[in-house]
């Protein structure tokens, strides 16, 4: 059987999370570069979060099996967007911003890994070939509009 949609939407995301969270592990001081590469990776981390949560989420939690799952992510989501705000108060080039950022990094990646490699074959089992894809659909939808909502919330050059 091929994999749901939600979860190839969902994993696509990740890898492009992976790749942002690489490259700016990468950079230096307060460069335009880690700028522009924090702004990104904050504003996907919170559409993400925010779409992945309406969409697979609030489908787990009516399911008894999978609803421990879901709360678990909702509190990793939650955990990691209060790392994200506590990187936008600090400076950039300082030594705690890196260690704040690995730290947040290393929390981000053992949360996706833990999705796809325990939650979203749990959530494969559970739930129907019409609830994935009514659950894609309602992702689809709603990540474009949390970017755009994400960017709204804070334009990348506040902290100028």
């Amino acid at each position: 059987m091929a994999e749901a949609r939600i979860f190839a939407d969902l994993k696509k995301d990740h890898d492009r999370q992976r790749k942002l969270l690489e490259d700016l592990g990468e950079t230096q001081g307060a460069s335009d570069e880690r700028k522009e590469l924090f702004e990104t990776l904050r504003r996907e981390l919170q559409a993400h979060a925010a779409a992945e949560e309406e969409s697979l989420y609030a489908t787990m939690l009516g399911c008894p099996d999978l609803r421990e799952d879901a709360r678990h992510s909702v509190s990793e989501h939650k955990e990691v967007d209060d790392m994200l705000g506590e990187l936008v108060e600090m400076d950039m080039s300082s030594s705690g911003w890196l260690m704040k950022f690995k730290e947040m990094r290393h929390r981000y990646l053992h949360h996706i890994d833990e999705e796809e490699e325990e939650m979203f074959p749990a959530a494969a089992k559970g739930l129907t070939k019409e609830a994935e894809d009514r659950i894609a659909k309602v992702f689809e939808k709603r990540k474009p509009r949390e970017l755009e909502r994400a960017a709204a919330e804070m334009p990348g050059d506040a902290r100028e």
